[in-house]
């Protein structure tokens, strides 16, 4: 029967008109709270849910199989289970059936309703059948089915319970008692795991350490409980990369590169003809990169995106169920039950809110990682492709940048996409809810929202250009930083940092200006989305009280409209923070997008056969060949004819710029080829003109990822004359050698790189001058036991540039090149014999006709710069290391220091200490943190006020149908929200001005604290990790930390507030906020320990990732040669899963922190309702309103609040980072307040040795040891030795390179360790074997701190004979140098760098084998420039060739670290000591 009380009792029947009455207004509002209602639901939605989602479910596991599960008792219990329940359906199917066969009518829902569940169950037991026939450990879909199938029962019992009818049909409460058990015992089943797969289909599950989320029960993947075993491992000790999960083979890098390589080849070959048919001009389009991104990632997004949707949709339904809330505590008619039931509605919507949110985070959170992995890869591809126009025009500091910024910028736009556009949704919901509460006057809130769009946009397209201009900079930046870095020995040598370190601090300020525009206009757009929400509660309730004086406000309207407006706020602040973002992200993807589309080497350009040629056919042909370093460039190699038949010795010889590296470079396919064809049969090895080393050990750079062959491999280190080297390392053959090589010197370095071809055993050998950083006998000896007629290499093909003159009569053919051209080719006889440009060269070179036995000096030849990978960092190597068993010394670049580890990074464990914060702080200035937080306490005092304010507004009497103070109301309120945005906006840009402040004091300490390490430290200390510092560390401290310092203090203080409020409101929830806070210390405890752990594991591991990927860069050509992409490719995935193996566990934990944090927030929610219906009888609606609204701000208050702090320590590891050289070792004063040198000094120039002693690290024997003499003012004294003998250490201890052990070094009287270094660096003038220049204009390059008039440049350039050049130079002095003054030969180089040495007009003049980068024509215009200039000075020529020192007034034979013997080149030679033998060696006796 019909009842017409306005709500069903819960023992009334679900029948009658008057429980479904849709024109009384209360019933309406009531049907969600009706017990028939709930039942109706109950009988519906299950089968709904899994007929819509079973068929895609069964859809799914049929494609993605892993095997099958045995029988299982799980699996047993669940089917037993199930048919009893099909069995129970079955029998409520009977049972009207029964009755109607009796003739007792029965409703049409008494027989639907069990024959939908009997047909569902079975659907149901179908599934768990398949389930385990296809390897489903855990199911998330029928978990959701079972826990939708209690409701029916679960309100049946209910129901029956309270009407206390059990005698009258027993056997339909019986029956409904028995299916409620039954349904909770398959939903506690469906919370179990079953075990794995019999049969795995994937062999990673068999991989150690596997990942447990595969395994996980599916309530466990929901909160991310999985995770917890590594959670707790990590609170109780140090993790370990081996307490790490493996990687999952669908977040392997080789998986994902190749996906998304596959789509972006197949994208950019789409494009590239409509890239020339729309873009003649050379601009490169976004959309293939975009598609191929969108079509490898497309599924994760969109399943991400529709959780969050999904989320959302309980988002929403809080304020309505908030709404039926206070009905509720506003009515007494209510039944009691709805308020509990309402209450446990909000928690349930919260919880599924988090639950799917969450979700959401962790496949956005994946898929970031992934992008990140396949953006890495690809870009490590491109590096293997780069031409040489395309690496010139990208420095190495430019692909780091590339990897530690811009692909960091771009992986994690992807958690921002949604938000810009889902914001718009939410507003537009808000706008409905406002319409529902308050009616045609919320149509106004659209109009204000709208005004301030015009204002944001404009903010962000200002915001874009500032971003860019900060983005130019910090390339500008790193470029410099990187040239810093590798040149530091040649700035140290000069006493140049000072000059060095303003330029980049200048770059530096430019660059954070433009950061500082960037940050107040984001802090202008924040709060101009804070003022648009205020604005719209003002405008909403002003216009809703004053235009309709019958409506006023009361509880509801106030504190529902509170609740969407803060879900409004949310929206609107998320809004501008995302359009953030993804600017930065676009600037990053147009600049990946131009690295992508660089100029590639054209794979055809040579047409190779791997074959071996047969003897006595050509190995090598090149027809009609002409080449250029770019198709823009004009051409460096002419009309090229050339067959090289197999087993050929060809040795191509020219003068400086002649072309000759550029013919090998030619037959690499490394230049673009303009006519003709060439074409190379066999294997080919290649040794480059600059060694190119890995940072690896010595027998994995030798043999270069090729089979270990003991034998082969002995025989190649004895005949490159690197036997005793490996046997002196520490750990032999197997010792690491640093970045570049530092620990080695260029001699090694280039007997290393001849090592590696040899062992090749290949068919073909190009051999780029690799005896010129040799001295003769080792030169010698290589080219005897190597490339010789009868050396290891004999019946190869070997292609040898050379200047050494004396081994051309073993050559088979000569190749004489000028400008670009075969000026003439034939064996050696018969060039003699035509007396053309090979006899002009040796002319040229003083030894016409004869074999020049010393001239071991190197070229690069070609018009435009040769084809060489970046400069080592020892630009000026101080020895060529060969250690031989005799030699005591312990040189300068010891390989023993090689035993230390190189790329391991310095990873702390546990927590971010106090002093860390309190440094930052300090960089801050403490007046200003005390300002700030002023002012954050002010804007939230007046947030607080706003909303009590219009607590009181709704609580203002009614008085004939209006509110008597509302103008004076809607006037405070409007003035204290304005109070607020100004505080906000003032507070904002108080931290992100303190931030920068830092941030530039932070960044010169950490340039100062590296400028000021001695030299030892950069040999030890890969340039990798020093970039990846200066980099991404800085870019952390830039950027992150003001960003989560304004994230913290903005939800602390909100956090304040929000407490205020409920504990005036209802003090009884301040018991159940006491013992929450609790929790959440302790989750926050066992999270940040090993966050900050796997925070630190991520930075080391990435910066290996771009270590790599900078070696990579610099040594291309060589890997290209060899053919070893693959295996460099393979390396770089391995260095990138190793990082990807940390990332994960990382993001994972992120997502257990916030998903439980949020479910205790909930239950805050769930509390502060239940204490509002306990204390319904004292408490108002505006109260509880007030108090429960609160409450839902918390959840998400707390939960921030954590999560900033967290992601702040995070962050600070940066800080802690970037101060680590703060306590390393320094060098002594660069300038003393007292000096002993008084100007001008030193006036003469006489230098005195006195018990000198020079060890290079404390832990070494001495490098040299009790060295006396004493060297006249003016007088040229050589200095000469074998390798290792300690020559170059002197040169060193004289510039205080290194410190002396014992003894000391007087010059004019003065003792050198009383002056400061750049005092003493400032007065000695060197120049080293390798000639540096620096970024920047020729003028700066002669004249670094602009002490010069451009006549004084004119005439050091004209002494040097290269003023006709450099007149003839687009802006002559101002011609910009590229990167290494790659775009000037090396001669020409040596050249510039003699002509700043003449310019600085010093006493004391060291060469340090200064013509060794020359042809003996350019060496002797250098020798006669020097005489020239330096007669008056005194000069210490190191040399390892003896004819450079044979004019020299006298001369120091060094040997095992002390003077051996000291005399003029005559008397020494008339001693037959040990000068005699070297001059024996080198064939000038």
């Amino acid at each position: 029967t019909g009842r017409e009380a306005p709500m069903a009792a819960p023992s009334e029947p679900c029948a009658g008109p008057g429980v479904w009455n849709q024109t009384e207004p209360e019933l309406a509002a009531s049907h969600l709270l009706n017990l028939c209602f709930l039942r109706a639901v109950g009988v519906w939605v299950p089968p709904l849910y899994l007929w819509v989602l079973g068929p895609l479910y069964l859809l799914y596991i049929y494609r993605h199989g892993r095997g099958y599960l045995r029988m299982s008792p799980l699996f047993k219990a669940k089917m037993v289970l199930g048919f009893a329940l099909i069995l129970l359906c079955t029998f409520n199917v009977a049972v009207p059936l029964w009755r109607i066969q009796q003739g007792k009518p029965q409703a049409p829902e008494a027989l639907i309703h069990p024959t939908v569940w009997l047909t569902t169950m079975s659907f149901a037991m179908f599934l768990v059948h398949m389930e385990r026939k296809k390897g489903v450990q855990a199911s998330g879909v029928l978990f959701g089915y079972w826990l939708l199938c209690c409701l029916l029962p679960a309100t049946s019992a209910v129901q029956q319970a309270s009407s206390g009818d059990f005698q009258r049909d027993p056997l339909s409460h019986l029956s409904t008692y028995l299916c409620l058990s039954l349904v909770v015992a398959e939903f506690v089943l469906s919370c179990m795991v079953d075990q794995p797969p019999f049969f795995q289909k994937d062999p990673h599950h068999r991989a150690p350490n596997q990942c447990p989320l595969s395994g996980a029960s599916f309530p466990s993947k929901a909160t991310f409980w999985w995770a917890s075993r590594l959670l707790w491992k990590g609170y109780r000790k140090s993790l370990r990369p081996e307490d790490l999960w493996s990687l999952e083979p669908e977040n392997s890098s080789e998986e994902l590169v190749s996906q998304l390589e596959r789509e972006w080849i197949r994208n950019h070959s789409v494009a590239a003809r409509e890239l020339e048919a729309l873009l003649p001009q050379g601009g490169r389009p976004r959309g293939p990169l975009l598609r191929a991104i969108w079509r490898v990632f497309r599924c994760s997004f969109l399943l991400g995106t529709l959780s969050l949707l999904i989320a959302d949709a309980f988002r929403f339904a809080v304020p309505k169920l908030l709404s039926l809330f206070l009905e509720f505590m506003g009515s007494a008619q209510r039944p009691a039950w709805q308020g509990p039931l309402l209450a446990v509605l909000l928690l349930l919507s919260a919880g599924l809110q988090t639950l799917l949110e969450q979700q959401h985070m962790f496949r956005l959170k994946v898929l970031q990682m992934r992008l990140r992995a396949a953006l890495t890869g690809l870009v490590y591809r491109k590096v293997l492709l780069l031409s040489h126009g395309a690496r010139e025009s990208s420095a190495v500091g430019d692909v780091v940048n590339l990897l530690s910024v811009d692909v960091q910028r771009l992986s994690e736009s992807v958690l921002y996409l949604n938000g810009l556009w889902l914001p718009l949704l939410w507003i537009s919901v808000c706008f409905a809810y406002l319409w529902q509460l308050l009616g045609p006057s919320a149509l106004t809130a659209i109009a204000v929202f709208l005004g301030l769009l015009p204002l944001n946009f404009f903010i962000s397209k200002k915001k874009n250009h500032h971003q860019e201009e900060q983005m130019r900079q910090k390339d500008s930046r790193a470029r410099l930083t990187s040239f810093v870095l590798r040149t530091m020995r040649t700035i140290k040598s000069h006493g140049w940092e000072v000059a060095f370190l303003e330029r980049v601090l200048r770059i530096r300020g430019r660059e954070l200006g433009a950061l500082k525009t960037s940050t107040l206009l984001f802090s202008v757009s924040l709060v101009s989305f804070q003022v648009s929400t205020f604005l719209v509660a003002l405008v909403v309730f002003a216009v809703h009280t004053l235009v309709a004086e019958e409506n006023t406000m009361d509880a509801e309207k106030a504190f529902v409209t509170l609740t969407v407006l803060g879900i409004l706020n949310k929206a609107q602040a998320f809004l501008p923070f995302c359009i953030h973002c993804v600017i930065q992200a676009r600037v990053s993807f147009d600049r990946l997008a131009a690295f992508l589309y660089l100029e590639e080497v054209d794979p055809g350009a040579v047409a190779s056969s791997p074959s071996r040629c047969s003897p006595g056919k050509d190995c090598i042909t090149i027809q009609d060949g002409t080449f250029a370093w770019s198709r823009e460039s004009p051409p460096c190699l002419h009309r090229i004819n050339l067959t090289v038949p197999q087993g050929c010795l060809l040795a191509v010889v020219g003068p400086v710029g002649a072309g000759k590296s550029s013919l090998l470079s030619a037959l690499l396919g490394e230049l673009s080829k303009l006519e003709g064809s060439v074409s190379v049969q066999g294997t080919v090895a290649y040794v480059p003109q600059e060694a190119w080393v890995q940072n690896t050990s010595v027998v994995e750079n030798v043999c270069f990822r090729q089979e270990l062959d003991m034998p082969w491999l002995e025989r190649v280190l004895e005949g490159c004359a690197l036997g005793p080297d490996v046997d002196s390392f520490p750990a032999g053959m197997h010792t690491p050698i640093g970045e570049q090589g530092m620990n080695l010197s260029g001699g090694q370095k280039q007997r290393l790189s001849l090592a590696r071809a040899v062992y090749r055993k290949a068919t073909v050998y190009l051999l780029d001058d690799p005896l010129a950083a040799l001295d003769a006998h080792v030169g010698q000896h290589v080219f005897n036991q190597v490339i010789g007629p009868s050396g290891l290499l004999q019946g190869t093909t070997r292609i040898l540039v050379t200047h050494t003159l004396h081994v051309l009569p073993q050559a088979d053919q000569i190749v004489v090149l000028a400008d670009g051209a075969i000026a003439e080719m034939g064996s050696y006889q018969e060039l003699l014999h035509r007396k053309g440009a090979l006899v002009a060269l040796l002319e040229g070179a003083g030894q016409p006709g004869e074999t020049e036995t010393a001239a071991n000096t190197s070229g690069p030849g070609g018009g435009r710069p040769e084809h060489r990978p970046e400069r080592s960092v020892k630009s000026a190597p101080m020895m060529d290391n060969v250690i031989s068993e005799a030699q005591t010394e312990a040189p300068l670049d010891d390989p023993e220091r090689a035993g230390r580890p190189i790329r391991e990074g310095s990873v702390r464990y546990g927590r971010v200490k106090a002093a860390m914060y309190l440094s930052y702080l300090r960089a801050t200035g403490i007046p200003l943190c005390a300002y700030t937080l002023f002012l954050f306490l002010c804007q939230q005092v007046a947030s607080f006020c706003r909303g009590y304010w219009l607590s009181l507004w709704a609580d203002d009497p009614v008085v004939d149908g209006q509110q008597m103070q509302t103008a004076l109301r809607g006037w405070v309120f409007g003035l204290l929200g304005c109070l607020q945005a100004i505080g906000l906006f003032a507070s904002m840009a108080a931290v992100f001005v303190g931030g920068i402040q830092a941030s530039s004091l932070l960044f010169q300490r950490l340039l100062w604290d590296v400028a000021r390490s001695p030299i030892g430290f950069f040999e030890r200390t890969p340039v990798g990790k020093l970039l990846n510092y200066f980099s991404k560390e800085m870019d952390t401290v830039d950027v992150e930390i003001p960003d989560k310092l304004q994230a913290l203090l903005t939800y602390t203080f909100g956090l304040l507030e929000v407490c205020l409020a409920v504990t005036m409101v209802t003090p009884l929830a301040v018991v159940a906020i006491l013992p929450l806070m609790l929790l959440y210390a302790g989750f926050q405890s066992l999270y940040v320990a090993i966050s900050c752990q796997l925070r630190r594991m991520e930075s080391a591991s990435y910066s290996s990732v771009c270590s790599h990927v900078a070696e990579t860069f610099q040594g291309s050509a060589v890997v290209r040669a060899f053919q070893a992409q693959h295996h460099f490719v393979a390396r770089s995935d391995s260095l990138m899963d190793v990082n990807q193996r940390v990332s994960f566990p990382r993001l994972v934990a992120d997502r257990w922190l916030a998903t439980n944090l949020e479910l205790l927030g909930n239950s805050l929610v769930f509390v502060a309702a239940m204490c509002a219906v306990l204390s319904k009888a004292h408490l108002s609606a505006g109260l509880v309103g007030f108090s429960v609204s609160a409450a839902l701000q918390v959840t998400q208050t707390l939960q921030w609040v954590v999560r900033s702090w967290t992601d702040l320590e995070n962050s600070m590891v940066s800080v802690e980072r970037v101060q680590d050289y703060a306590r390393t070792p320094k060098e002594a004063p660069w300038t003393l307040p007292t000096c002993a040198a008084r100007p001008p000094w030193p006036h003469g120039g006489q230098i005195e040795f006195q018990n000198f002693g020079l060890r290079h690290r404390p832990e070494l024997p001495f490098a040299v040891r009790g060295v006396s003499f004493q060297i006249h003012a003016g007088e040229k004294v050589g200095i000469v030795g074998r390798t290792g003998a300690g020559k170059s250490s002197l040169a060193g201890g004289l510039l205080r390179l290194q410190e002396a052990a014992e003894g000391g070094i007087w010059i004019d009287g003065v003792p050198i360790d009383q002056v400061g270094l750049h005092t003493l660096r400032s007065r000695i003038t060197i120049i080293p074997q390798d000639p540096i220049l620096v970024p920047g204009s020729l003028r700066m390059n002669l004249d670094l701190r602009q002490e010069h008039s451009d006549d004084a440049l004119w005439a050091a350039l004209e002494t040097v004979q290269l003023k006709d050049f450099v007149a003839s130079l687009p802006g002559q002095l101002q011609y910009e140098c590229a990167e290494h003054g790659d775009n000037l030969s090396v001669g020409q180089k040596q050249l510039l760098c003699l002509a700043r040495a003449l310019l600085r007009k010093t006493q004391i003049l060291i060469l340090d084998e200064a013509t060794a980068s020359v042809d003996l024509g350019t060496e002797l215009q250098m020798q006669a420039a020097l005489g020239h200039w330096f007669a008056q000075c005194t000069v210490l020529l190191i040399a390892h060739r003896l004819h450079s020192v044979m004019d020299c007034a006298r001369v120091l034979v060094m040997d095992n670290g002390q003077v051996a013997e000291s005399g003029s080149p005559a008397q020494l030679l008339a001693q037959k000591g040990l000068f005699y033998r070297l001059a024996q060696e080198s064939g000038l006796v």
